[in-house]
């Protein structure tokens, strides 16, 4: 089983053509779902006794449900705004909730899991979350400004923890204060990072490894409409990926980001996790195979 952890949250996500409100989001669900139409995958987080349960019953269609504690209180709330272009996004309140001062216990039933994913969260949570495994053979890890700016120490800790980081391309020139994705790939590889993959949104993906690196083309979305949890969908599909063939090797991890990449696209072509929540094996490997025909010269 594949043990993903992050935040379940209620979202309220404004993009131009419409506001969704105290919708289902959160990095772990994203990545979850993602994740789930490759291996079986367990989720652990932590939500307040608010979560509706429709929600619980969404992400129970796909995930594991066992490692999500329900606390009394609310759930994590995040409250953002894009621009018109959808280019850039702008966090307008971030309310912690249960989540807050919380270590969220992973099952005995997922501690034997073999692939770890430590989806956006705290990274001093995600260290301490992540040594409650027994022994996985392949962790990754993600992060965004947040953290980088107000835990940076604790984030190269978790990095040095893992074996694969993925980071946007401007979270990693800020991470790395240098200013150009090899630069910044090489740095993070020396902080213990076997596999470095950046993030390039709309332009694709690099993945990094024994100083060579790996270019991927976005894959064309059908349509463009709210990018919120792309990163994480793409982020889940990479390890969902790896877990559904028990190896890390460079050619299935070369395989895995390329999934990433189609999931990823997937998951803007709607709003919220909508856009994958109801998607099916079949149309996802016709996209995969799509993506391998327009990219190949």
């Amino acid at each position: 089983m594949l043990a993903v952890f992050g935040s379940v949250a209620l979202d309220t996500i404004r993009t131009p053509t419409r506001t969704q409100v105290n919708t289902l989001g959160g990095s772990a669900s994203y990545a979850a779902v993602s994740a789930s139409y490759f291996a079986r995958t367990g989720l652990v987080s932590t939500a307040g006794t608010n979560l509706p349960a429709r929600y619980k019953n969404a992400l129970a269609r796909h995930v594991d449900m066992r490692g999500l504690e329900i606390k009394k209180g609310r759930t994590f709330h995040y409250d953002a705004r894009y621009d018109r272009r959808l280019e850039s996004r702008k966090s307008l309140r971030v309310e912690l909730g249960v989540t807050k001062g919380h270590d969220t216990a992973v099952p005995d039933a997922y501690k034997k899991s073999k692939f770890v994913y430590l989806a956006n969260s705290d990274p001093a949570q995600n260290v301490r979350v992540l040594a409650s495994f027994d022994a996985p053979k392949f962790a990754m890890c993600d992060t965004i400004d947040l953290w980088i700016n107000t835990k940076r120490d604790a984030v190269k800790r978790m990095i040095a923890k893992t074996d694969a980081t993925v980071i946007n391309y401007e979270e990693a020139r800020l991470l790395t204060k240098e200013h150009d994705a090899p630069s910044c790939a090489k740095k993070i590889a020396s902080w213990g990072a076997t596999f470095v993959i950046i993030k390039k949104d709309e332009h694709g993906a690099i993945l990094y490894h024994g100083g060579d690196a790996y270019p991927y083309a976005a894959f064309p979305a059908r349509r463009y409409v709210d990018p919120t949890g792309a990163g994480d969908a793409f982020g889940g599909a990479i390890m969902g990926y790896l877990e559904s063939r028990n190896s890390y090797t460079l050619r299935n991890v070369r395989r895995a980001v390329a999934h990433g990449i189609v999931m990823g696209a997937m998951a803007v072509e709607r709003h919220g996790i909508g856009a994958i929540l109801d998607r099916n094996r079949k149309e996802i490997a016709s996209r995969v195979g799509e993506y391998g025909r327009i990219t190949r010269f």
